[in-house]
């Protein structure tokens, strides 16, 4: 009896955290439906009169949405792709090379995911602005191109895998490079997709460090872009909560599909380390 109560109460919890976080979601397509003076209205309603569809094709027009849909693809991609590939070659060193002061130079490393983002801000935007990448893609992708939380989960993964298995592809001649791209990257796809969908999902949201570093329409991001609807006049929150839709829903679709590759991955991650 007292495990039925238990599993019913950790059900009742796992849905009421459910909704919780579906209500704000809900009440963003709500109110990208109606009309300007039913989103201030008191008390607040839930369903519109008439739903307004055209407030998504407004809000499209209302800003370059177009490029910034581009540029949030750009930078996403390339961030992704080499923040992977850095943090392939990082955790297989700390997982499987020997070399000197490779435990202290890990130890380093992971106390560096202690610094807050915010303290690398300044330090990050003068760099690069001596390096002459304000306002272009260089802003927007170097700062992000390795992460040690990417390397750290990874790490853990390949350390997972039986030694016998890296022996006996040396035994067969493979290099470290071979094996690497081989044998353990594929056993490690899971984990792999996991790092890659949160880093995606990180970089697609990304707002304070692209309005830092973009100061022209061309070159700002989704996130960035959802200000044109803030004006000295007011906000129209039924256009934002329309782009706000249409900026959220690409991530919501990859992680629906994906969810599964995801819980694997980082359940696989704590294996071991």
């Amino acid at each position: 009896m007292a495990k039925k109560i238990s599993k019913a109460l950790l059900y009742l919890i796992v849905t009421l955290g459910a909704i919780t976080m579906l209500i704000p979601f809900l009440w963003m397509i709500s109110t990208s439906l109606k009309t300007a003076p039913e989103t201030i209205k008191v008390p607040p309603i839930w369903i519109p009169k008439k739903l307004q569809w055209g407030n998504y094709i407004t809000a499209w027009n209302q800003a370059p949405f177009a490029r910034y849909f581009l540029n949030s693809v750009i930078v996403t991609t390339i961030t992704t792709a080499g923040q992977l590939f850095t943090s392939i070659l990082a955790a297989f060193a700390f997982a499987r090379l020997k070399f000197w002061g490779k435990n202290i130079l890990f130890v380093i490393f992971l106390g560096t995911m202690m610094i807050p983002g915010e303290m690398l801000i300044i330090p990050n935007f003068v760099t690069l602005s001596h390096l002459g990448q304000i306002n272009q893609y260089g802003a927007l992708i170097i700062p992000w191109l390795a992460s040690f939380f990417t390397v750290f989960t990874l790490r853990q993964t390949f350390q997972s895998t039986p030694d016998q298995i890296y022996y006996a592809a040396k035994i067969d001649g493979a290099s470290d490079w071979r094996y690497l791209w081989t044998v353990l990257v594929p056993m490690s796809k899971s984990t792999i997709t996991a790092v890659t969908v949160l880093e995606v999902i990180g970089s697609w949201n990304s707002f304070m460090w692209p309005l830092i570093v973009t100061n022209t329409e061309n070159m700002r991001t989704l996130p960035v872009g959802l200000q044109a609807f803030t004006t000295d006049a007011g906000t129209a929150y039924q256009l934002l909560m329309a782009a706000s839709t249409f900026v959220i829903i690409p991530m919501v679709i990859l992680y629906i599909f994906l969810q599964k590759y995801i819980i694997a991955g980082i359940s696989k991650a704590g294996l071991k380390g």
